[in-house]
């Protein structure tokens, strides 16, 4: 914790939405570079995720959670549990409803968790680069009934419109207080999970239904060669049955090696260096039933 001056603020805001509402996509706006994995598969997001944005006059903290949904086994249990546990004791809670996609029940269960919140709350109605401005009127109106806000913002992750809106609404909501984490901090995420979570992303986009729930990735040993100017990562892929194992693997190799490109672009991205990935593959029968193996992967709210 850093001594801050008396007119300088700080605090929490939790991202909160059904899936695929654009959490962390609107992470990745805010902070103006990949951080937070993107994909169209529900429960991409795994861990309560706070990045920092820091200011003159400002420390914002982003918890992104995972999406709010019905579960289906331990693992969309946990994560539940874990986006639910992100409402305690922040100041702003934000929830984020697709502008593309009609208010439903989904959203109404998600508003009504924000009942007993004690922070401000906004409406954030994401991804208006989808609609006209008739539904975006008409996707406000019946979003601004889900519960009483204390802000509403409209904004576009992908072409930035509204998102410096956003910014500029929770953050003078926040109150005075000191710098929690260091200036130059971006993420509270061991630099581990991060790189797991990079190789996961291009298992999601490369197999969308086929696996994606059953993936678990988890970095073995990270090493930086100074001489060299590379990080040597070695990671695992656990995968629940055979089946599975040799999907990810492909013809040949074929499938995990594509993988391993696409995943080193943006390593060497976010790290800065040369980076050598060796990813391995190995079949844990069942994980997502289990909560201590859901937790040694540090999803949820074992994390």
């Amino acid at each position: 914790m850093e001594a801050s001056d008396p007119d300088f603020r700080s605090g929490f805001v939790t991202l909160v939405g059904r899936p695929n509402a654009g959490k962390s996509t609107l992470v990745n706006a805010i902070m103006g570079k990949k951080i937070a994995i993107t994909s169209n598969t529900v429960q991409t997001t795994r861990h309560r995720f706070r990045t920092v944005l820091t200011r003159d006059d400002y420390q914002l903290i982003l918890v992104d959670t995972p999406g709010l949904h019905k579960p289906h086994d331990a693992l969309g249990e946990e994560l539940n549990t874990s986006a639910l546990k992100a409402l305690e004791d922040v100041d702003v809670a934000a929830m984020l409803v697709d502008s593309s996609k009609p208010v439903g029940t989904g959203d109404e269960w998600v508003a009504a968790q924000l009942a007993h919140v004690r922070a401000k709350k906004v409406l954030v109605l994401s991804k208006i680069d989808l609609v006209d401005s008739e539904r975006l009127a008409a996707q406000q109106e019946a979003a601004t009934k889900l519960a009483p806000w204390d802000a509403v913002v409209a904004l576009s992750s992908e072409t930035g419109a509204g998102v410096r809106e956003f910014v500029d609404t929770v953050a003078g909501m926040l109150p005075p207080g000191p710098a929690w984490f260091p200036k130059d901090m971006e993420t509270d995420q061991p630099l581990e999970v991060v790189i797991a979570e990079f190789v996961r992303e291009k298992i999601l986009r490369t197999f969308r239904d086929e696996v994606p729930h059953a993936i678990g990735v988890r970095v073995e040993e990270l090493e930086y060669v100074k001489k060299k100017d590379l990080t040597r990562i070695y990671a695992i892929v656990y995968v629940e049955r055979d089946s599975q194992k040799g999907i990810i693997i492909g013809k040949k190799g074929a499938a995990i090696k594509q993988i391993g490109i696409e995943a080193r672009a943006d390593l060497e991205q976010l790290l800065g260096t040369r980076v050598y990935l060796d990813l391995s593959v190995k079949v844990k029968k069942n994980w997502r039933r289990d909560a201590s193996q859901i937790r040694r992967f540090g999803y949820g709210e074992g994390a």
